[in-house]
């Protein structure tokens, strides 16, 4: 299977290894810029399904509307676990494959019927692809990185969807209707054939007792000569409950769900909703007109930029304070917001271009680390044994937080009003540093054994008793 995968010529560079992986990773990540893409069509498209002679049978209500944002993060849910058991099982390559299936049934639904049941069902397969995305992207690429370049690689999931809003948002100014969705659909559809020449991960080639495939797909991944010995030693290694019975792989457990609580919890789904608004505010004292299209390709670029920047810089940065600065600087972006509203409300004028500059600041923040950098982390925070699992819980409680967020919105804005809802989530983000700070340890370049014997008490000395055999056996496998 090696063999008919078109860019090996790479590996014979200097630097092959880190250019196939990088190549791999940007093949693994193209289920999340279509999901971008699927999630970023409905602002360009809205006003058009919602117009008399729009290309809808009949104009789409706003509860149809509300309904097509929050299912998509209903799926998930409940099915994330199942997500993981499924990438346990039957490998992460296959369940990358079924991610895009669920994409391709997704856009077909919508290409068949843009009636309200159609564009609903629609995004509810779609929220399985989310499951999908969400749960095997981070495994798949944590499990073909070196260390050296995890960070970087991980950073690609999240840069990989932003790149999906920018293309569909300047696709839907420049683009008819049905064009767009016809190019949304072939990008999945492109890739479940062109994804078949991947190798598995090497992973979960060793769990399957397949030594010599795990070796010629680490070899490949690394461009070098991978020992067999290495491999089958580590076969006997399975998944375990482990996070719920040892400690310190529970306190590493509980990192991990409160990082992606406060990522999740900070509002950043409330100023994307609310940045025509803050347009409109701004235009009416400087002389920015633009129309709603253009205003969604300048919130894609900056979302895009920010997360080039986490790939370029969380390698040198490390994780935890890249973290704990773009988590910060979304806080306090968050507050000027909020304290801007507030005072203009009393009718106190303020430049128009303040909360311009506040909700840039807050959307590039948050795609240069706060976005990113929690799924790194988590990904680093277990071995093969647990990352499954414990990717698949998360995914969950991230997908229920998007869900109740998205549909809670309008009532919060109507009971609290629009500054004390940015106030509330720059509280949040606020909380979400002072404990990245205090508790979240640096995984950059660390084993999964190093990062566990700072978390007990910072003591190197203290090793984990039931996988210190594992882990020093594992050598390479450990690290992946």
């Amino acid at each position: 299977m090696l063999g008919v995968f078109p860019v090996r010529w790479l590996s014979g560079l200097k630097d092959g290894g880190v250019a196939n992986q990088f190549i791999m990773a940007t093949m693994v990540t193209i289920p999340a810029l279509n999901f971008g893409m699927l999630m970023g069509w409905q602002s360009p498209m809205t006003p058009l399904l919602q117009s008399p002679d729009g290309p809808a049978p009949e104009p789409i209500t706003d509860d149809t509307i509300s309904w097509m944002a929050a299912i998509t993060f209903l799926p998930p849910i409940f099915c994330g676990f199942m997500v993981g058991d499924l990438a346990d099982r039957w490998g992460r390559k296959f369940t990358t494959l079924l991610t895009a299936l669920m994409l391709v049934i997704s856009w077909s639904i919508t290409l068949i019927s843009l009636r309200p049941w159609a564009l609903i069902a629609s995004r509810a397969v779609a929220g399985l692809a989310c499951a999908g995305c969400y749960v095997v992207i981070p495994l798949y690429l944590k499990e073909i990185a070196s260390d050296n370049i995890r960070g970087a690689l991980g950073s690609l999931f999240i840069l990989s969807q932003n790149l999906g809003y920018l293309v569909v948002y300047v696709a839907g100014d420049m683009l008819s209707f049905a064009a767009v969705l016809w190019l949304c659909a072939a990008v999945p559809a492109v890739f479940l054939v062109a994804f078949i020449a991947m190798p598995e991960t090497p992973v979960f080639l060793v769990k399957q007792g397949k030594i010599k495939e795990a070796r010629a797909a680490l070899a490949w991944l690394r461009n070098t000569t991978i020992d067999n010995k290495d491999l089958e030693e580590s076969r006997n290694i399975q998944p375990s409950l482990k996070p719920i019975q040892d400690k310190t792989t529970f306190k590493a457990f509980r990192i991990s769900v409160n990082v992606m609580l406060s990522q999740e919890t900070c509002g950043y789904l409330v100023v994307l909703m609310y940045a025509g608004s803050i347009f409109e505010k701004a235009s009416e004292t400087i002389s920015l007109k633009l129309s709603p299209n253009k205003q969604t390709i300048v919130v894609g670029a900056i979302q895009m930029l920010g997360s080039v920047v986490a790939s370029c810089i969380v390698e040198k940065t490390g994780r935890k304070w890249l973290l704990a600065g773009t988590s910060f600087a979304t806080g306090l972006s968050m507050l000027a917001l909020g304290a801007w509203f507030y005072i203009t409300s009393l009718n106190v004028w303020l430049p128009g271009w303040l909360p311009v500059m506040a909700m840039c600041l807050c959307i590039f923040a948050d795609a240069a680390g706060y976005q990113p950098v929690p799924y790194v982390i988590t990904s680093e925070l277990f071995s093969f044994q647990h990352r499954g699992m414990v990717t698949s819980f998360v995914s969950s409680i991230d997908a229920l937080s998007d869900f109740l967020q998205t549909k809670a919105y309008d009532p919060l804005l109507k009971l609290l009003g629009i500054h004390w809802v940015f106030i509330m989530f720059s509280m949040v983000c606020f909380l979400g540093t002072f404990y990245t700070v205090m508790w979240v340890p640096e995984t950059k370049d660390k084993t999964v054994e190093q990062i566990y014997a700072l978390l007990q008490d910072g003591r190197q000395k203290e090793k984990r008793k039931g996988e210190k055999e594992d882990l020093e056996n594992g050598k390479e496998m450990s690290r992946l």
